[in-house]
């Protein structure tokens, strides 16, 4: 649909406008919330991610395109709601303790946000306990650390054995990432999965929604 590929061309433009404007007149014209997610936003959320991870573009670049994304979302939240569409799954992200850098862990907030997860990003600096306590409060299915500091990764490890002191490590999927980590180091500290870049972490998440289904 014409209306839907604008709007997808937009948001692969950041113009947060066009975006608005697109959703806007999606609805307008009774498209359902949940095509124009999908068809609309999530396709031109697709295509930045592969160019992103085809070196095609870079962090500045995605980051517009989520701001754009961002703005379309907060038009078509409420419509999904009314419309009954199921949560994705519900995810915990933050960047561990000690660490302050938050530009990756942002951009997989907003690309999961996209692809219809409940997400409760932490922040920064986040001890191991923050992850525990909301782990059990929101019953997560995914947990996201992020790191970029050599001297802070050793912290997932710590967040991981305070998942299984805590007795609820067989109840979440951990899913790490951050510019020190390699898929080596994510199987050392024993968690399920690694994300080299927001793009991943989003397909990886997807898939672990098929498999929770």
């Amino acid at each position: 649909m014409e209306l839907l590929n604008q709007i997808s061309e937009k948001l692969q433009q950041g113009s947060v406008e066009g975006v608005e404007n697109g959703v806007n007149k999606a609805l307008e014209e009774n498209i359902e919330a949940e095509k124009i997610l999908h068809e609309g936003l999530m396709a031109g959320m697709k295509v930045i991610g592969e160019k992103f991870k085809n070196d095609e573009i870079f962090v500045p670049g995605v980051l517009v395109a989520a701001r754009a994304m961002n703005a379309g979302m907060v038009i078509l939240k409420p419509k999904l709601i009314e419309s009954g569409v199921e949560s994705a799954g519900k995810v915990v992200l933050g960047t561990v303790k000690g660490d302050l850098h938050d530009v990756g862990k942002n951009l997989v907030a907003m690309m999961l946000e996209g692809a219809g997860f409940e997400v409760y990003d932490l922040g920064t600096d986040v001890p191991a306990e923050k992850f525990v306590e909301k782990v059990k409060e929101v019953d997560a299915d995914i947990v996201g650390l992020s790191a970029l500091l050599t001297t802070t990764m050793n912290e997932m490890e710590t967040v991981i054995k305070a998942f299984e002191e805590a007795g609820i490590r067989d109840e979440v999927i951990v899913m790490v990432g951050g510019a020190p980590i390699t898929r080596e180091f994510a199987e050392e500290i024993s968690a399920d999965h690694y994300a080299k870049d927001a793009s991943e972490a989003s397909n990886i998440a997807g898939n672990i929604k098929r498999k929770i289904a």
